[in-house]
């Protein structure tokens, strides 16, 4: 049966109606029949083709949640009938030392739901059994395909890096991913501070868990929280005042990258060596932090706030994500008969 999708024919173009034949059904391949998928801001980078290793005709779409529907012949951790996710993910090699380690999203060979690929911008989208992540009662389907990428980006580093409760953890950017942080970081037991040039967004934040908000742009502000932060998470993707970041974290602190930074990040060694200070980035989670995180979202009823487009107006939800008024994910709907 032929998949039908979305999909364009080259970088910027619009999205419009696409079929192709998926071929048989992989042993170890699970087919999902999408019931939503999140927009996320790496559709619009692969759509543009910006980090140049985008195939077209392009199918986006990688926060996929919907029912299986197919199972492969080895597969035996889900069945048809279940409700599960797929996210940044599809496959991993599941034989070197990293996915023999648990840390399948480090794979050196992991291959990407919408690189090389067609996505969930679909009715049907198949992966590897490892990373269709079973949906635990408790979270909304329709607003959970978000937490598959954005989601799992901003909680893993809270997994690696062993935040406890007693730290106090800031959040550069309350967007798409920074509202997420906020959230998972508030019921971790942490003191959140949120770090936004919108002045409009304190409340709101505010309501999503932020314990302080701060004017990034306030000079004084930032002075004020010299030495006290344990992380800082930066989701954001744009060049900021990264100094003022690094004086705010407290000793061992860590300033950790989640958002697509374009331009090189100059720090000063001197204050990293004598504070004992760490730069680092992190990619999504592995299949089981992914899990970890869906129960913890069941246990505190975390979700993400969303805007719903039918799939069908696809297009329409793109020029919303670009002119920026995406509050905070968008999720399309799937109105595409099977």
């Amino acid at each position: 049966m032929s998949v039908r999708a979305f999909a364009a024919q080259q970088p910027h173009g619009e999205l419009a109606p696409f079929e192709y034949e998926p071929g048989p059904l992989g042993d170890e391949q699970v087919e999902i029949a999408v019931s939503h998928c999140g927009v996320c801001h790496s559709d619009l980078s692969m759509l543009d083709n910006e980090w140049g290793m985008t195939r077209y005709p392009f199918v986006p779409g990688h926060e996929a949640v919907g029912t299986v529907r197919a199972v492969g012949s080895h597969v035996t951790t889900v069945k048809p009938g279940d409700r599960v996710g797929l996210g940044w993910y599809s496959k991993s090699c599941m034989h070197c030392r990293q996915c023999m380690g648990g840390d399948h999203n480090l794979c050196s060979t992991a291959e990407a739901t919408i690189v090389g690929r067609h996505g969930a911008f679909a009715n049907t989208v198949r992966a590897h059994w490892a990373w269709a992540t079973p949906l635990p009662d408790g979270v909304d389907p329709a607003k959970a395909g978000p937490l598959f990428c954005g989601g799992i980006t901003v909680f893993n580093p809270l997994v690696q890096f062993d935040v406890r409760p007693t730290h106090r953890v800031g959040v550069v950017g309350i967007g798409g991913l920074g509202h997420l942080a906020v959230q998972f970081a508030n019921k971790w037991g942490c003191e959140v501070v949120a770090f936004s040039s919108s002045a409009g967004k304190s409340d709101e934040a505010k309501k999503l868990g932020a314990h302080h908000v701060v004017n990034s742009k306030d000079d004084a502000a930032m002075a004020k929280l010299t030495g006290t932060l344990d992380l800082i998470l930066v989701t954001v993707n744009v060049p900021l005042n990264w100094p003022a970041y690094v004086s705010a974290l407290a000793p061992r602190g860590r300033l950790h990258f989640v958002g697509a930074v374009g331009a090189p990040v100059p720090v000063a060694v001197f204050p990293m060596i004598v504070g004992q200070k760490s730069l680092s980035g992190s990619p999504v989670g592995s299949p089981a932090t992914t899990a970890d995180m869906l129960a913890f979202c069941a246990r505190h009823g975390i979700a993400p706030v969303t805007e719903t487009f039918p799939m069908s107006k696809v297009n329409d939800a793109v020029a919303h994500l670009r002119a920026g008024k995406a509050r905070y994910r968008i999720v399309l709907e799937n109105d595409l008969k099977a």
